[in-house]
C-alpha cells in the first residue's frame, strides 16, 4: 500500500479523540467522528472535549464530523468505539460503500455474543479489507497529552503494519510494527479482565504484595491461553501482551481497574453496570474469556474467579479464599 496521508477515526471518546490528535501531530490529514454533535461542536469551536477530556486545549488540526462518509474514504480508518458496538460499527462504514484502507481496531475486547475476536467481527462484517490491531499501555489523557507513550500496531502485512506506523509516529508517540494480530488482540482483551482483579484487591485493601502477586499469576494466564490460541510469545511478553498489562492491573486511569476497585469496595456488578459509567470492557470479556479456555483446555482461574464475580456468583472475600485455597503446584513446567 502507499504512504497513508489521511486517517478518519471513528469514535469522538477519550480515546478517539486522543488518537486523532496524534496522527494530527504526525502530519496527517485527520477527520474524527463522533455520535454527539455536541462533542462535535466543542471540538470544531472550543478545540476541546470536554465531556471525555477535560481541561485538555488542543492547537492540532483536527476536523470534527458527524457524518461517517466523510471519514471512511481515508486512507486508513482507525475504529475507536467500544468492542461490543464493532460490528454495528462495521456495517455502517460498508453502507457507506468509500471503505478502501486498512481499518484499524481499536477497541480491547471480544464480542460477548459470539466469543470472536474483533478481527473475525471484521472478516464478517467488511470482507476484504484489511483489519488492523493498534494495542499498548496508553491512557487517553496521557497521549491527548502529548505524553511518551509507545503501542503495538499490527496487521496481516508487515508492508501495512509498517505503513500505519509511519502514519502514526511522532515526538511523543512510537508505534512498534507486528503481524501478530491474533496475540495484539487477546492481550488486549484478557488484560482488562485481570485488571478487575486487581483492582477488586486494591478496594478490598488486601495490599501491594497481593496486587503484584495477581499481576504475576494474571500474566500467567494470558501466556497460556494466547499461546494455546497462537499468539507469538514476543507478542504477549510485548506492549500489547505484558506492558499493557502492568498499566492497566495499577492505575486507577484504567476503566477496568476502577471498575474492580468498586467491587472490592463492596459495589455488587449490576449496580456498577446499570449507573452508565464509563465502559469496562473486562465486565463483558470475561465470560467469554472462560469459554475461550475451556475450548483450548486452558487453565484460568483468576478469570473464572472475575466471571462468577460479575455474575454475582462470588463476594470477594470468598474470591480470594477460591484462589488461596487452590491445590498446590509449581510455578514451572519442569518441577
Amino acid at each position: 500500500m502507499g504512504a497513508i496521508r489521511s486517517i478518519g477515526v471513528v469514535g469522538g471518546g477519550a480515546w478517539g479523540t486522543a488518537l486523532a490528535l496524534t496522527a494530527a501531530r504526525a502530519g496527517r490529514e485527520v477527520r474524527l467522528w463522533a455520535r454527539d454533535p455536541g462533542t462535535v461542536s466543542d471540538i470544531r469551536s472550543r478545540r476541546q472535549n470536554p465531556r471525555y477530556l477535560p481541561g485538555i486545549t488542543f492547537d492540532e488540526e483536527l476536523e470534527a464530523t458527524s457524518s461517517l462518509e466523510e471519514v471512511a474514504d481515508a486512507d486508513a480508518i482507525l475504529l475507536v468505539t467500544p468492542a461490543q458496538t464493532t460490528r454495528a460499527m462495521l456495517a455502517a462504514l460498508k453502507q457507506t460503500g468509500k471503505v478502501r484502507g486498512p481499518v484499524v481496531l481499536c477497541a480491547k475486547g471480544i464480542e460477548q455474543s459470539s466469543g470472536k475476536l474483533l478481527s473475525k467481527v471484521m472478516s464478517e462484517e467488511l470482507p476484504g479489507v484489511e483489519p488492523g490491531v493498534l494495542s499498548g499501555p496508553s491512557f487517553a489523557d496521557d497521549v491527548a497529552k502529548g505524553l511518551p507513550t509507545a503501542v503495538t500496531v499490527a496487521a496481516n502485512s508487515a508492508k501495512t503494519a509498517l505503513s500505519l506506523c509511519e502514519a502514526m509516529q511522532s515526538p511523543c508517540f512510537r508505534p512498534y510494527a507486528s503481524i501478530d494480530i491474533l496475540g495484539a488482540q487477546i492481550g488486549g482483551a484478557l488484560k482488562n479482565v485481570l485488571a478487575i482483579a486487581c483492582g477488586a484487591v486494591v478496594g478490598r485493601k488486601l495490599g501491594a504484595s497481593a496486587q503484584a502477586a495477581l499481576t504475576a499469576r494474571g500474566f500467567a494466564e494470558l501466556s497460556r491461553l494466547g499461546t494455546a490460541m497462537g499468539a507469538q510469545g514476543e507478542t504477549l511478553t510485548g506492549l500489547s501482551g505484558l506492558g499493557d498489562l502492568v498499566l492497566t492491573c495499577s492505575s486507577s486511569q484504567s476503566r477496568n481497574f476502577s471498575f474492580g476497585l468498586r467491587l472490592g469496595e463492596g459495589f455488587m456488578a449490576s449496580e456498577l453496570i446499570s449507573a452508565g459509567g464509563k465502559l469496562a470492557e473486562g465486565a463483558y470479556s470475561a465470560r467469554v474469556a472462560v469459554k475461550l479456555a475451556r475450548k483450548y483446555d486452558v487453565e484460568v482461574p483468576i478469570c473464572e474467579t472475575v466471571a462468577r464475580m460479575i455474575d454475582e456468583d462470588l463476594t470477594i472475600d470468598d474470591a480470594l479464599n477460591t484462589l488461596m485455597a487452590r491445590p498446590l503446584k509449581s510455578e514451572t513446567a519442569g518441577l
